[in-house]
């Protein structure tokens, strides 16, 4: 099996049978915020698409890029297609000429022929609101002498489908890096942002950490991220300054964890590597030394700012005028109707939150399902955002059902709140089609089992989290009373079992004699 990274979660994998072009992300995303991290415009991505089979994870924007899968990807290649709810993946990638797909079930093993034979293969499907935009996914493929499991970055509950079906892991190619606005665009002191970036950086090493430890696989490929962010405002995200709060450490910062927790199988891919593996043998090539990339950072990210300039330049303008129309009346259109299908989110949301898009001030009002302006003297609302209106506009304008796989990704707003993480305020941002939310609204209402128990650390709690629903005997750390999911960093105070993080979600748990 040869695999070639082709970028962030991008992987091209050759094989006797045919070859699998994986999430092929090259064009700036999330409003020109995100570029892929090293360059990998150079790459022959023509000669890439012409692939036999074609797997996108899911619909985020760094592994869904429609104008390169448009123009460079063979549109008679099959397209592997996840097991999600809601078909909007499959919708999108019609919509850009496939037209033939093997459609796969969740976690179950599949042989695909290709040109040249046969491979087994299985994708793990996340289904939860929470997961991408409506799903996100993980492909494992084997061609019989070795086996190869591309995470990217998907967060699988249960990885012991993988043995059962397929035994001993080869390599493993997983997200391990930022891929969030938190807590970089919370209006809170710099202090507190450091503090909480370092929790967050270090929680995100972590998880993959315990992702490398259940798979135990022989070489492990840090990928999916982090891109690099090129306009002037947002330079300041990229971890090339030494800031111990930044959430995007690189692949190199992750080796070097793996080493220190005595992992010696990391291998660092960048645009155009190559690796030829046959079982436990693996042997490895570059395009170019990565020093050239590594050994001064910022360098290299000022280098790739000034070429990509005009590409950034005609990104943003696409973008919607700032200036218009009072935005009250299109977002009342979008708005009121979600809202109307959605109770148990509105009323897990729980309260007013204040939009504020440049002069302009509106209020969703979750608990009276309606959009209206502010009423004087109603004070400073729980939640709310500061978006600059052309964003607004520009998604208005462009149908987006998905304001978090836009605005927000893209970190160019600023947002505060009152208490805690809001899970069904940013899952309603993410449903804005009448098929989604019915779907959220159900997953929510849906009850899950929870009476399964494990102990850890002198407490017994119940073993599936209540967030969403991870093995807490492989996920869960107890730093005295704090019980943390390092699946997604969520937190729980073991003595009263009240969510740290969000609201509601209270965790069963007792000390033990």
């Amino acid at each position: 099996m040869q695999i070639t990274s082709v970028g962030h979660a991008g992987f091209h994998i050759r094989t006797k049978a045919g070859t699998i072009l994986c999430d092929p992300w090259v064009n700036p995303a999330y409003f020109a915020s995100w570029v892929p991290f090293p360059d990998n415009t150079g790459l022959d991505w023509d000669e890439l698409g012409r692939c036999d089979f074609l797997y996108v994870s899911h619909l985020h924007r760094d592994h869904f890029d429609a104008k390169n899968l448009a123009e460079h990807v063979n549109k008679d290649a099959t397209v592997l297609l996840p097991d999600y709810p809601v078909p909007d993946l499959r919708r999108e990638l019609e919509q850009l000429g496939f037209h033939k797909f093997f459609e796969t079930e969740n976690s179950e093993k599949h042989t695909i022929t290709g040109p040249g034979g046969d491979l087994d293969i299985m994708i793990i499907a996340l289904r939860a609101p929470a997961d991408g935009p409506i799903g996100d996914s993980g492909l494992v493929v084997s061609d019989g002498e070795t086996t190869c499991f591309n995470m990217n970055d998907a967060r699988p509950v249960d990885m012991d489908v993988l043995g059962a079906a397929f035994g001993h892991i080869d390599i493993h190619l997983l997200q391990f890096s930022g891929a969030i606005w938190y807590p970089m665009v919370y209006d809170i002191p710099a202090r507190t942002k450091t503090n909480f970036g370092k929790q967050k950086r270090q929680r995100g090493m972590d998880r993959a950490r315990s992702y490398i430890e259940q798979v135990d696989a022989t070489w492990v490929v840090p990928s999916a991220g982090p891109p690099v962010f090129l306009d002037d405002e947002l330079r300041y995200l990229n971890d090339d300054r030494g800031d111990e709060g930044n959430i995007f450490p690189d692949a190199m910062v992750f080796l070097e964890q793996m080493r220190i927790h005595g992992h010696e199988g990391g291998v660092l891919m960048i645009p155009g590597s190559v690796v030829d593996v046959v079982g436990k043998e693996l042997s490895l090539t570059h395009p170019v030394d990565p020093d050239t990339i590594y050994a001064d950072k910022a360098a290299y990210i000022a280098d790739m700012a000034r070429r990509m300039t005009p590409v950034l330049a005609a990104e943003k303008a696409t973008w919607a005028p700032a200036q218009g129309d009072s935005l009250l009346e299109p977002l009342r259109a979008l708005f009121e109707p979600i809202m109307a299908q959605s109770d148990l989110i509105c009323d897990g949301i729980g309260y007013p939150v204040g939009l504020v898009m440049g002069d302009e001030t509106l209020v969703l009002d979750f608990p009276k399902r309606a959009v209206r302006e502010p009423i004087e003297g109603e004070g400073k609302y729980r939640y709310g955002f500061r978006i600059p209106p052309e964003l607004v506009r520009t998604v208005l304008r462009d149908n987006e059902p998905d304001w978090v796989n836009t605005i927000f990704l893209s970190t160019r707003f600023t947002t505060w709140r009152i208490g805690g993480y809001n899970e069904f305020l940013y899952t309603f941002f993410k449903c804005l089609t009448d098929e989604r939310i019915a779907y959220a609204d159900g997953w929510f209402a849906e009850a899950h089992d929870d009476s399964a128990s494990t102990e850890l650390a002198g407490w017994q709690v119940q073993r599936r989290c209540p967030h969403l629903k991870a093995d807490l005997s492989k996920f869960g750390v107890v730093d005295g009373n704090t019980l943390t999911c390092n699946l997604h960093g969520w937190q729980w105070d073991l003595e009263s079992g009240r969510c740290k993080t969000s609201k509601g979600h209270e965790l069963r748990s007792r000390k033990l004699d």
